[in-house]
């Protein structure tokens, strides 16, 4: 297989010598050119024709933003992973980025421990995505027990749902920006949800897509009460849980140790779950690289729950929610613009009989709400 070729556009000679040295050093890889602005990026892609860009924000001439915005008029398919900062301005400049169609993002390494750790994990993070996003990510099927429902058969008895969790990393900020906004103000159970973010970027979400959802949405806080038409989202480099007290569920959140290299991890948000919620669970595991999601998914489903996930065409990467399909677990795939609508369907179905009509009505299959 061919090398995956990459231009490298960022202003600082530094970072430009490190990336290509660090990135070419892999045999699968290949950094064909590199750009110290916008506008010689652009001219070099016309020239070298890279399978991706690595995109820094801050340069002069021509910016990040303004090169992507062209990058996506003229070559809409083309990956583009953006290269920002551990900071207030840096995390608002990627989500801008992720909204104006940037595949993913590396968060430089900030100024806390060893220089070099940092940099050695910001540099794994990026070629794992790259090669996720240009397709030569290895795809492994995590070990299950014999008794998982893939192999043992369920129940066709629906419970009642009282939560709904989401798992969701590459390709999730635009993921559930087309599906929050799509829940109405009366939507009946609670949503919580894992987007793998860094601390900062997971606040500034929330922020987002709080101020274009009927729903509330805010970043998830130790002993917040889980209440109706209200999601929450983990925050950046804690773990969150569900706990239940009595007749009420509440938020925990820790800094356990990683789990699939990640913290927050979709895993230790769906096993809890399914603990405090046995089989009253609507678990949707959206875009993302990845098997983080593959067994909570298992414990949602042991414990009676339902699994369903985004379809692969309209994931950015199939990684999370294609090891769940492939593991026997997802009790459906469903396009990014219709999964709203086929959430609100089963919420609202296994809570009593509901007309077509009234299920349209909680949630719209056209545009998210502005």
């Amino acid at each position: 297989m061919a090398p995956i070729r990459i231009l490298v556009v960022d202003d600082s000679v530094v970072i430009r010598k490190l990336l290509s040295d660090s990135l070419s050093a892999d045999r699968e890889l290949e950094v064909v050119g590199v750009a110290g602005d916008g506008r010689i990026a652009l001219a070099k892609i016309v020239l070298l024709k890279p399978d991706l860009l690595t995109l820094d924000i801050e340069m002069p001439v021509m910016d990040g933003l303004t090169t992507l915005a062209e990058v996506r008029k003229l070559y809409p398919k083309l990956p583009v992973i953006m290269f920002s900062t551990l900071s207030e301005h840096g995390a608002a400049a990627t989500l801008d980025a992720l909204a104006l169609g940037a595949s993913d993002y590396v968060a430089k390494p900030g100024n806390t421990g060893s220089p070099q750790v940092g940099l050695e994990r910001v540099l794994n993070e990026l070629i794992r995505k790259i090669k996720a996003l240009c397709g030569n990510a290895p795809v492994k099927l995590l070990p299950l027990p014999e008794s998982h429902p893939a192999s043992k058969g369920r129940s066709k008895l629906k419970p009642r749902i009282e939560v709904v969790a989401i798992g969701t990393s590459t390709g999730g900020p635009n993921a559930l920006a087309e599906v929050l906004p799509r829940f109405g103000n009366d939507f009946p159970v609670p949503i919580v949800v894992v987007q793998h973010m860094p601390p900062i970027f997971t606040r500034l979400l929330a922020e987002r897509l709080a101020s274009r959802c009927a729903i509330a949405v805010e970043e998830g806080r130790a002993g917040a009460l889980l209440c109706p038409g209200h999601a929450w989202i983990a925050p950046g480099n804690f773990h969150m849980k569900v706990t239940q007290t009595g007749l009420e569920w509440r938020l925990s959140i820790n800094q356990g140790a990683p789990e699939n290299s990640c913290r927050p991890a979709v895993d230790v948000l769906f096993r809890s779950v399914a603990a405090a919620y046995g089989a009253n669970v609507l678990a949707v595991v959206m875009t993302g690289m990845g098997s983080d999601g593959v067994l909570g998914a298992q414990d949602i489903c042991d414990a009676g729950g339902d699994v369903i996930i985004q379809d692969e065409s309209s994931s950015v990467v199939w990684g999370m929610p294609g090891l769940v399909h492939a593991s026997g677990l997802a009790d459906g795939a469903y396009p990014l613009d219709h999964l709203a609508a086929e959430i609100t369907r089963r919420v609202l179905q296994s809570r009593g009989s509901r007309t077509p009509l009234e299920i349209k009505s909680h949630a719209t299959v056209g545009s998210p709400a502005k």
